[in-house]
């Protein structure tokens, strides 16, 4: 039989035995965002074929109340092409104003060759014909892949622009539907940078693990660190409370995991997250010498444009993988 000393000096060995065996989590963002069109079904296919363990997309709402794939509430004109085969010559009308079928009229297969948004992707492939697909046609060709592949799916809302999409209480309503009704509780993970909707998600659906997002950028910030305000992002709740801790903020949101800015992870705030129980997995990833940084510290995944480059990275380190 074990001793007292000898089951202190195991368990911390058994804990790191089972943490290294733990496979890593490889998110596609928007499918697989520097290979093919942005959050359609051929990045998700794209996506599949390198082997995530996890489809990272975005989430809104047409007018008939169907929940579609799409990161940005209006029509962006640097990705899509109207009926008549044409660039927008602007950004075109929330998609909360249009029906499912209007929706489908738009063509988002290739990035607008004019705009400094494609520069960013050389690698990207255009597949003409792709249109905004549905929730459900999501989960269908994930289905259809045979393989056990999760979803992080962010609802995409903005407290400061209200009359952009339905309102938080809607919006988590229609998600947790959707994932019920397609048996993916335990499959799937709901984001957001508007903890609105995630305390939503936690009181209709506590079996469906939240995400909070975070941001500390000149373009974006949630946090709000300077004033020590509570942030409208974060449902109330005040950084200052919580000295100056956002993995303390993002525990008492109730979320299980954190994404920050990854350009905002130190080993200690990874090991400050771990300890409170939450994982971390960091937005987003592209350059490999970030990716290694990053899984040196030890962050439980990554979302990244360029699935085939973590992979990668990740066997290169020796971590587990699907």
């Amino acid at each position: 039989m074990m001793t007292t000393r000898a089951l202190q000096l195991a368990l911390p060995i058994a804990v790191a035995i089972a943490t290294s065996a733990r496979a890593f989590d490889i998110e596609g963002h928007r499918g697989a965002r520097g290979l093919a069109p942005e959050n359609t079904l051929a990045a998700f296919s794209r996506a599949l074929s390198i082997g995530v363990t996890t489809l990272e997309t975005d989430l809104a709402v047409t007018k008939d109340g169907v929940l579609v794939v799409a990161h940005d509430p209006v029509l962006n004109a640097d990705l899509v092409r109207g009926p008549d085969g044409q660039w927008l010559a602007a950004a075109g009308p929330p998609i909360r104003t249009l029906t499912l079928a209007e929706l489908k009229r738009y063509d988002i297969g290739r990035m607008n060759p004019q705009g400094r948004y494609a520069r960013q992707f050389p690698q990207q492939v255009a597949v003409d014909g792709e249109r905004f697909p549905t929730l459900n046609e999501m989960f269908a060709l994930a289905k259809a892949s045979g393989k056990p592949v999760r979803f992080n799916l962010e609802t995409k809302i903005r407290p400061s622009h209200p009359d952009e999409t339905v309102d938080p209480p809607t919006f988590a309503r229609l998600v947790v539907a959707a994932v019920r009704d397609a048996g993916l509780t335990d499959r799937v993970t709901i984001q957001s940078f508007d903890w609105r909707t995630l305390r939503e998600v936690s009181r209709l659906a506590p079996e469906i693990a939240t995400v909070c997002l975070t941001s500390e950028t000149d373009g974006l910030d949630t946090v709000q660190r300077r004033t020590g305000a509570a942030s409208a992002w974060h449902a109330g709740l005040a950084l200052s409370a919580f000295e100056g801790s956002v993995p303390r903020l993002v525990k008492a949101a109730g979320c299980a995991s954190w994404s920050p800015n990854f350009r905002a992870v130190t080993p200690a705030l990874v090991a400050e997250a771990h300890a409170l129980k939450l994982t971390i997995i960091p937005w987003t990833v592209n350059e490999p010498d970030d990716m290694a940084r990053l899984i040196d510290a030890g962050v439980d995944g990554i979302i990244t444009d360029y699935p085939d480059r973590l992979r990668t990275v990740a066997s290169a380190k020796g971590l587990p993988l699907p």
